[in-house]
């Protein structure tokens, strides 16, 4: 569809680029005021209104992702999560590592680059540890794990969910909106989350239908941090050799957008760790994330808020490895203390 625009000065791979970026300005500034995050849902202190916002933004991710499929826009049958050979230790181990890893860093791969936008150190300093960690899993020293993991595979006849995708999507969501209405949250950041889960389909329509190009075709994508953060550092290395593209776009988004909405709610502050033991706790959780995103095949977002409304099956059991990952690690620094360290007040 892109050619029928007729641009002459811009191509497919550099329009993504800027929509990358206006997806992000938006998705940085909407996760900002919603505080919007996985690990809040799970383990936090107010986990009963963070869930609630989660699922709001989930359930409007699925209908919207589906009710794409089904007006032609879209199609996930060549996409990576529909790979009828499940990489299921991968994914599970991958899952695991990555939702311990949230609760080490109090915050999943999302919620730390919007912190960081709003001068947060340990956020960013955890996001480049798990830059560096995802980009070796992919392309460095640590992808030996990731094939060898890889290849322990279970074969499906079908790679999403079995029957109507409609119902499927229907139930999710009714499922989900229950809950969150039962959340106690005022109706006004429930449609905040509600527009920050439209950002997916938006993500999905716009990467595959609006800037598809036969003679300069690029991926469809949404949403996700893993393999856009392994491409911002690549592309903040060695920007002489290569093109970014709408991950390099939707990173530089988030931050630009969490920052403008922190600056104009008078919130921006500098943060940084209080002790050594906090920083190697920091440190050591965003290596487990950047290598369980990999293995995983995306983090909360990525496999989670973008890739469970495709109704992948490799995606729903990323992330149900990564709420149990996260549950347990909670439950045994519990005991230590860990679990309820002192507060972050930008969380």
């Amino acid at each position: 569809m892109f050619e029928t625009f007729g641009f002459e000065t811009l191509t497919a791979p550099q329009a993504a680029l800027w929509f990358g970026l206006g997806l992000g300005v938006l998705f940085g500034a909407l996760a900002q005021v919603t505080r919007f995050c996985l690990r809040r849902a799970l383990v936090g202190d107010d986990k009963r209104a963070a869930a609630g916002v989660w699922l709001t933004a989930f359930a409007v991710a699925v209908l919207g992702t589906q009710w794409a499929v089904a007006q032609d826009w879209v199609t996930f049958a060549d996409h990576r999560f529909m790979a009828t050979e499940l990489p299921v230790l991968a994914i599970i181990v991958g899952g695991v590592l990555f939702g311990a890893g949230m609760v080490l860093t109090r915050g999943c791969v999302s919620r730390l680059t919007v912190l960081g936008g709003g001068g947060n150190l340990r956020a960013l300093s955890v996001l480049i540890v798990f830059a560096i960690t995802a980009h070796a899993a992919l392309k460095g020293v640590l992808a030996p794990v990731r094939t060898s993991l890889g290849a322990v595979t279970l074969p499906l006849e079908t790679a999403a969910l079995p029957g109507n995708a409609m119902v499927w999507a229907g139930l999710i969501a009714i499922a989900a909106l229950v809950f969150a209405l039962r959340s106690d949250n005022r109706p006004g950041m429930l449609v905040l989350a509600a527009a920050l889960g439209a950002l997916v389909p938006l993500g999905w329509v716009g990467t595959g239908f609006v800037l598809y190009d036969d003679f300069d075709p690029i991926a469809m994508e949404s949403l996700s941090f893993t393999s856009p953060f392994a491409d911002t550092l690549f592309y903040t290395v060695a920007s002489t050799s290569i093109t970014p593209g709408f991950g390099v776009g939707l990173i530089g988004g988030v931050l630009v957008g969490a920052l403008a909405l922190t600056l104009l709610r008078g919130q921006f502050v500098w943060q940084s760790f209080s002790s050594p033991r906090e920083t190697g706790r920091y440190l050591t959780g965003g290596a487990m994330m950047g290598l369980g995103g990999v293995l995983a095949g995306g983090c909360t977002v990525g496999a989670g808020l973008s890739g469970v409304p495709t109704l992948s099956v490799a995606a729903i059991l990323a992330l149900i490895a990564m709420a149990l990952g996260a549950l347990v690690t909670n439950r045994l620094l519990a005991p230590m203390g860990q679990a309820s360290a002192t507060p972050i007040p930008a969380e």
